[in-house]
């Protein structure tokens, strides 16, 4: 999906683009419309969380291990509802749930499948720091007449049919991308439209911006440890001089480097037993980012593999993730291959 009219509303570029594409009969776009109005209903309570008892934990804990906050729980709501309710999903993946979440039978069957982690970075929520939702379609692969099932769920991020996500933030901007490049919106409140703001979004070759928890340092690997040694000593191709920004919520920092180039690392943790792996998951962060920075011309690794090629086991399998701009990451990679150090 591309555009250059700058200011389109997000309905007229979908609508615009389903007449471009042969063959369409308008189940993914009225599948992203339901992800749009979800994100709009999402942004409405994050902006008013600190004016109602919602703010703070739910009490819970997720399939993850991690507390739950009441905005959490709204939000995985509200993406549960907006999409069941569209009549073109057989079947949901959230962050916040332990299995596979069939529709229910009063809604029509659609054929694909949305992974999603409704909101991220939910740990930074009580001190108004910028959250997001991350989402990824896929099709179904088995036959309608069946319930869906793991085949449906765990497929390798190259089989995406688009991704996306938003962030709740300043401004409210929702990025996607449906193979055809990538494209950012933001909702202007005054008429409850999100409108073209960042059209063909494209991430530099090379950036100044590294984003890693440097507090996890002793327990990454050596490879790691040199790369991030030799960022901040200065050695950096003798020329640029990288700085560190890392907010902890990862739409923010993804946001950030796509637009001005860099890295962002979260590498596995070696001596941390929760983490050994890394701490984001392949299917509803790693792969839907990796989708969209790829499109925007930059690349994702685990260092060691092309993330949109690693096949998943399971639907809540955490990953190393090392995403940015081309060449930053490459030259990761190649302190990983022992081609620096």
């Amino acid at each position: 999906m591309a555009t250059d009219n700058i200011g389109i509303t997000i309905s007229n570029h979908l609508l615009l683009n389903q007449q471009l594409t042969e063959g369409a009969t308008g189940s993914y776009t009225r599948l992203l419309q339901a992800l749009v109005l979800a994100c709009k209903i999402i942004q409405r309570d994050v902006a008013k969380a600190g004016l109602v008892d919602i703010l703070g934990r739910a009490g819970t804990v997720n399939v993850q291990g991690e507390e739950v906050q009441k905005l959490d729980e709204l939000a995985n709501n509200t993406v549960k509802r907006r999409l069941s309710a569209s009549g073109e999903v057989c079947g949901l993946v959230s962050e916040e749930e332990a299995d596979i979440i069939e529709i229910p039978r009063q809604y029509p069957q659609g054929g694909y499948v949305v992974h999603f982690d409704p909101l991220d970075g939910s740990s930074n929520i009580d001190a108004n720091v910028s959250i997001g939702t991350i989402f990824s379609i896929y099709r179904r692969v088995t036959e309608p007449s069946n319930d869906i099932n793991l085949q449906d769920a765990l497929q390798p991020g190259l089989k995406q049919v688009g991704a996306g996500y938003v962030i709740y933030g300043s401004s409210c901007i929702l990025v996607f991308s449906t193979g055809q490049g990538v494209n950012g919106f933001t909702l202007d409140p005054s008429i409850g439209e999100f409108l073209l703001s960042h059209p063909n979004i494209k991430t530099p070759n090379k950036g100044k911006i590294y984003s890693i928890n440097e507090g996890n340092y002793g327990y990454w690997d050596e490879p790691t440890k040199n790369y991030v040694d030799w960022l901040k000593n200065g050695y950096a191709d003798h020329k640029i001089h990288y700085t560190a920004r890392y907010v902890g919520s990862l739409v923010a920092d993804f946001h950030r480097n796509l637009l001005y180039g860099g890295i962002f690392l979260y590498p596995a943790d070696l001596k941390d037993p929760k983490k050994p792996q890394g701490k984001l998951r392949l299917m509803c962060e790693a792969n839907p980012l990796a989708y969209i920075v790829e499109q925007a011309g930059g690349r994702a690794s685990t260092g060691k593999e092309r993330i949109l090629e690693v096949e998943p086991r399971y639907i809540h399998q955490r990953t190393p993730l090392i995403i940015g701009s081309p060449d930053d990451v490459r030259v990761y990679e190649e302190f990983v291959e022992g081609k620096r150090g």
